[in-house]
């Protein structure tokens, strides 16, 4: 059984993926299940957070989005020699054990813990595989918590689900836990277009804000018009986005936005910034500018630098900037029944039907060590999903 790995020298060094056997583990932990893997999803590693958290290993495991059927049990296995006694006394034993008669010497291994309460044999599954996990999700069988997955609708596609678990989580945290998004107010999500930004916007409109959005394309331009129910603006930002204020500002009589939901921002002059920013993105000053009295501004611009002025305008305005960080969900356990409510809500509006991710062809295992070079460049706008 093989799975997908990366390896990286330096920091500074571009991530190699690699193909790797790897052995059938049995599990031994107690809350643990061991899933078939049905499809797993890409999405681009962030190597930085990896190295911050010390959770650099010489090959790390790729593929956390995962979708599967939890397996069956037992296995038992043979360890020494036995001289009576039958095979169907050998495959009775529920748990692991050393003998069952004095001249019997066996492990029977379950892929399903002994303390496992949420979950059977055969339910079909969905969740997100922890930073630290040892298993990656682009392999056939991999153990994880319970307490990681939530049960899969049943019209909902292996696809589907692996495609859309981790933006919805990231839109939920952002638009619910970050800010108070509710009827009649005004969002902005940047780059509407991209896999985040089309889950966010839908849940905006599923609950009854009124919608700006920003297309970098003339191809992203007539998937945000093609929405339903529709949004209130379509800023076309391929030529640079001087007017992504001004729009927000006109279309909110000049009241500003209640929430801003970016793709990362500019934080200097076009000729100070670093190579490989776009500078499609906005200012962090048009941010300011547009964000109404008493806004929310959620950031994934991870080293967003505010000077005093910067602050003194937040000040003024009443309003705030938080930090979306959705692997924080799995960094620490204290709020994991929120978690689990989100996973469990953004499985039931993607079998209602009120998320409609963006969706590429699956494609077979073989195909994802290509497939991930081209995600962790960011070259991708569908996600792209691997179907086993």
């Amino acid at each position: 059984m093989k799975g997908l790995y990366f390896q990286q020298n330096s920091p500074n060094e571009d991530i190699t993926f690699v193909f790797q056997e790897r052995e059938n583990l049995p599990v031994t932990e107690e809350n643990y299940v061991k899933l078939q893997v049905k499809a797993c999803a890409l999405s681009r590693i962030n190597t930085k957070l990896l190295a911050e958290m010390k959770m650099e290993k010489e090959f790390f495991p790729v593929g956390r989005e995962i979708a599967g059927i939890v397996l069956d049990g037992p296995w038992p296995r043979f360890c020494g020699t036995f001289h009576r006694g039958s095979m169907s006394e050998l495959c009775a034993v529920q748990q692991p054990v050393q003998t069952v008669k004095a001249s019997h010497k066996f492990l029977a291994f379950s892929p399903i813990g002994s303390k496992v309460s949420f979950f059977r044999p055969d339910d079909e599954v969905v969740g997100i595989l922890p930073l630290d996990s040892e298993d990656p999700g682009l392999c056939e069988a991999v153990r994880v918590h319970e307490h990681y997955l939530v049960h899969k609708p049943e019209k909902v596609s292996w696809t589907e689900a692996a495609g859309t678990v981790r933006d919805g989580v990231r839109a939920y945290t952002a638009l619910h836990y970050l800010s108070p998004l509710s009827a009649g107010k005004a969002v902005l999500i940047m780059d509407g277009a991209s896999t985040l930004g089309t889950i966010a916007i839908q849940l905006a409109l599923h609950r009854g804000a009124k919608v700006i959005s920003t297309a970098s394309s003339l191809e992203d331009k007539q998937h945000l018009e093609r929405l339903r129910p529709p949004l209130a603006r379509v800023v076309d930002v391929s030529h640079g986005s001087a007017r992504v204020a001004e729009s927000c500002l006109e279309e909110t009589g000049g009241l500003g936005v209640d929430i801003v939901l970016d793709a990362g921002v500019r934080l200097y002059r076009e000729e100070d910034e670093p190579p490989g920013k776009s500078q499609l993105l906005p200012h962090k000053h048009d941010i300011l500018t547009l964000l109404g009295v008493g806004g929310r501004w959620v950031t994934t611009e991870e080293n967003l630098q505010l000077d005093p002025p910067d602050c003194h305008c937040l000040f003024l305005k009443g309003a705030t900037v938080a930090f979306l960080n959705d692997d924080v969900w799995n960094l620490s356990n204290v709020q994991q029944g929120k978690y689990l409510c989100i996973l469990k809500d953004v499985m039931e509006k993607l079998s209602a039907g009120v998320f409609r991710p963006r969706l590429e062809e699956p494609i077979p295992l073989h195909e994802a060590k290509v497939s991930m070079e081209v995600v962790q460049k960011n070259q991708g706008r569908k996600k792209q999903v691997v179907r086993f």
